[in-house]
């Protein structure tokens, strides 16, 4: 269910759920918080992966502006995934937790301006809009490499306001630059870190979400994305709590 859950939320509004898969492998499935963002990476990229050319085929990826977003992004991915490792394990869940606080509240950001006019996209953009694409590109490899995450949250409102896509166009782009910068942050990981992961906790886990990824692309085109993110909304911020009561007292 939680694989589904998070491959669903992917799928419509390419980013937002996949910030569940960490919380989800450390206190439902037993898993170390360092192996946990790793399984992340590749449960996350590999749904991106088939989320993204299921969009594409439906012309709502924008694939060569995802490849460069993403290729953006990849020193900030393989400088996240060395710093991660640094970090105690219950400091990193905390961290994770204020990071889905931040979520939630870009999410209920982005469902109040739902409505409202974008500005249009501009064919060249200027010094300064290069320079804001280029900074939120490095920020969303950061949080991938670190946190083991998509960023989604991060890029459908960057390519929304930024770059005038719209919400569906956003979307099904996010998930080619999740695809590039997960793959990037497990470059770094390579090793030991793989070598100790549950492999046939991983490959069910990956099999619920995409098949959760391919659902949500076809739900995206026909239920209201706002709906679906004020739930996920909800949810995400239930786990943030959670998450933050069980880490915040052990890290001395």
């Amino acid at each position: 269910m939680a694989g589904l859950l998070i491959g669903l939320s992917l799928g419509t509004l390419g980013g937002g759920g996949s910030i569940l898969t960490v919380p989800v492998l450390v206190y439902l499935l037993g898993q170390d918080p360092h192996q946990a963002t790793t399984a992340s990476l590749l449960v996350v990229g590999l749904a991106a992966v088939i989320g993204a050319l299921t969009h594409a085929r439906a012309g709502r990826a924008r694939i060569r502006t995802g490849l460069i977003f993403g290729l953006l992004g990849v020193a900030g991915s393989y400088a996240g995934s060395l710093a991660s490792a640094a970090v105690p394990a219950n400091a990193l869940l905390a961290g994770f937790g204020l990071l889905m606080l931040a979520v939630a509240a870009a999410m209920i950001l982005r469902h109040r301006t739902a409505g409202r006019p974008r500005p249009p996209a501009h064919p060249r953009p200027g010094t300064r809009r290069a320079v804001t694409v280029a900074a939120t590109a490095t920020g969303v490899g950061l949080i991938t490499g670190f946190f083991g995450v998509g960023g989604g949250f991060v890029v459908v409102p960057a390519l929304v306001l930024v770059l005038g896509f719209d919400l569906p166009a956003a979307a099904g782009t996010s998930l080619i630059v999740i695809a590039v910068d997960s793959a990037a942050a497990l470059a770094a990981r390579a090793g030991h870190a793989m070598a100790t992961l549950d492999w046939g906790l991983i490959a069910a886990f990956a099999a619920t979400a995409v098949l959760g990824t391919l659902t949500g692309t076809k739900l995206a085109g026909r239920v209201r994305p706002q709906q679906l993110s004020a739930a996920f909304t909800v949810l995400i911020t239930l786990v943030a709590a959670f998450t933050l009561a069980r880490s915040v007292p052990r890290i001395a």
